[in-house]
């Protein structure tokens, strides 16, 4: 790693813990020569603040500390191209964090002293007519509406269309096939691969998981849908409107200090 000149630090919200954590690694940092920012609305006593337009012109790394909707978020938030480290405090299992409370401090010296690597991982978007999504990490989900109707729900993809009833479908990235994909029975995939996951939400009849390339995927609903982002951002769909799913042309990039394989089974329990 080359040397860092400045990191952002982005915390889960109205948490105590991660943002008395926040205020530590500002001081470890600082006694290291390596400034310390704070983004926008968080604010820590003796850094500076930014604007989340304005992370990448001051800094070479992020660190999100909370758990992994604090991490997901944040990469919703800085340019995709910035490295994230993401530290779980005040988070639960913390499936995509590397760093936890009690060996932050070993692993921040680590990282400043050079050692770690890149993890890159694909994200997905959504377009609706003229609408575009933000990116998704993890899963964008269509889900009906209307809780007493059935829709039926056209995929397209590969050439093909599957028209079922069914509440919904997720699409998922392997490295979002340990959310909403693992909660509906779906497989949990290495999160280095180049692949999407389908997984229909209570088919009327039975419809497998599907796990294809990474194509557009044209979903449409014969009734008004939510659409969301990750679990965090929620957005309507009209019934009709074509959503074409793709790659995100930006990927993102976590640091990581140690190899993993199947990083995430530990976490999960396994």
């Amino acid at each position: 790693m080359a040397n860092i000149r400045g990191v952002a630090i982005i915390t889960k919200r109205k948490n105590v813990e991660a943002k008395a954590a926040a205020t530590k690694i500002a001081g470890m940092l600082g006694a290291k020569g390596v400034k310390a920012f704070a983004v926008s609305p968080l604010k820590i006593k003796g850094c500076d603040t930014l604007e989340p337009g304005k992370v990448k012109d001051s800094v070479d790394l992020v660190f999100a500390i909370g758990g992994d909707g604090t991490t997901l978020k944040a990469f919703r938030t800085i340019p995709g191209d910035l490295p994230l480290l993401s530290i779980n405090v005040g988070g639960h299992r913390g499936i995509l964090s590397e760093v936890y409370a009690e060996n932050m401090e070993s692993a921040i010296k680590g990282i400043i002293d050079g050692r770690g690597f890149y993890d890159s991982r694909i994200r997905i978007h959504a377009v609706a007519g003229r609408a575009a999504f933000p990116p998704a990490l993890n899963e964008i989900l269509l889900t009906r509406a209307d809780l007493s109707r059935t829709p039926t729900i056209s995929i397209k993809l590969m050439g093909d269309e599957i028209r079922h009833r069914m509440d919904g479908i997720v699409v998922s990235t392997p490295t979002g096939s340990t959310g909403h994909n693992l909660s509906l029975g779906g497989p949990v995939l290495h999160e280095g691969m180049s692949c999407l996951i389908l997984t229909p939400i209570a088919p009327v009849n039975k419809m497998p998981q599907l796990v294809i390339p990474v194509e557009e995927i044209v979903v449409k609903s014969s009734h008004k849908s939510h659409l969301i982002i990750d679990g965090q951002e929620s957005f309507v769909v009209e019934a009709g409107r074509e959503v074409r799913i793709s790659r995100h042309a930006l990927g993102v990039k976590f640091l990581r200090l140690q190899k993993k394989g199947m990083r995430q089974l530990a976490k999960l329990g396994f």
